[in-house]
């Protein structure tokens, strides 16, 4: 249910409490899937409510990835209780027959605690250049729709076939059905203030507004408009989520007036971003044992 403090219309059931959740980078210290375990492990113990990771093949020419739907699968069996997820898959340089495969079987390990983010991707890291695909946004933003409509047909369990500009089904049908219903939660990342993600983002489940770079974040009047916004294009009063990425200590009264001026705009994710603030793994964990205020 929205909090008492909520600006949105309560029959659009798009904000709630905040829940708070780490994100972690997969490259450099960070490049061991067994590690990523051990700190969504710690992210449990000390209280927070989700344990989310990077999806890239390269971040820096030569530096270390660790494979993400590896490190979610060990995140996975090391955790009873976090949400768990990628923040975010680009759909364009992903079968998504495959990806259908590796999110069923992830939902069904974590017995439901997946949350699938995806986007248009970028080559912020130069993977587009690097190993190929469209660099035009309008292109990669077509293979996502495309993506999420087979990504639907074969989760629902029925008979399906698609047949696209990219991406071309046969009848067949995919078993099993994720173990979450109706599905398993779509987040949409969308860069404020382009329209098309929002949009997008309000057929499915959540909203992941980012500013296009790793140095600014959206204050909370920007997400108060985005969410007015994803607001006019909602269909039904099912929950939506609404992710805001930051940097804290934990504790304050000047953080917890931050927190509540967003939640009052509708962010109902608080996610806690390990990097570029704490490029060491020991800072970060220290940043994960402190836990947040409730």
């Amino acid at each position: 249910m929205p909090s008492p403090s909520c600006t949105v219309d309560a029959a659009c059931a798009i904000c709630g409490p905040v829940r708070f959740a780490i994100d972690l980078p997969i490259s450099g210290q960070y490049a061991d899937p067994r590690l990523l375990g051990e700190l969504a492990q710690d992210a449990e113990n000390a209280g927070w409510d989700g344990c989310f990771i990077w999806d890239h093949i390269q971040v820096s020419k030569g530096e270390p990835v660790a494979d993400p739907w590896i490190a979610l699968a060990t995140m996975a069996l090391m955790t009873q209780r976090v949400r768990i997820g990628p923040m975010v898959t680009p759909l364009f340089r992903r079968r998504p027959w495959k990806l259908a495969r590796e999110s069923v079987s992830l939902d069904h390990l974590s017995r439901g605690r997946l949350t699938l983010g995806v986007g248009l991707g970028s080559d912020l890291f130069e993977e587009i250049t690097t190993f190929g695909g469209p660099l035009s946004d309008k292109e990669r933003a077509a293979m996502l729709d495309e993506g999420l409509a087979v990504l639907l047909g074969l989760w629902s369990g029925e008979n399906f076939a698609f047949q696209g500009r990219h991406f071309q089904v046969n009848e067949t049908r995919f078993v099993p059905r994720p173990l979450q219903t109706p599905r398993i939660p779509i987040w949409v990342a969308g860069t404020w203030p382009k329209k098309p993600p929002f949009r997008r983002a309000a057929r499915f489940d959540g909203i992941i507004p980012v500013t296009g770079n790793l140095k600014s974040v959206l204050g909370p009047a920007e997400v108060g408009d985005l969410v007015t916004y994803v607001r006019g294009f909602r269909t039904d009063d099912a929950s939506f989520d609404v992710v805001q990425f930051g940097e804290t200590t934990g504790s304050g009264q000047k953080e917890r007036d931050l927190i509540a001026a967003y939640e009052k705009a509708g962010v109902t994710w608080w996610v806690e971003s390990m990097f570029p603030r704490y490029p060491d793994v020991k800072s970060a964990r220290a940043r994960i044992h402190k836990g947040f205020f409730k």
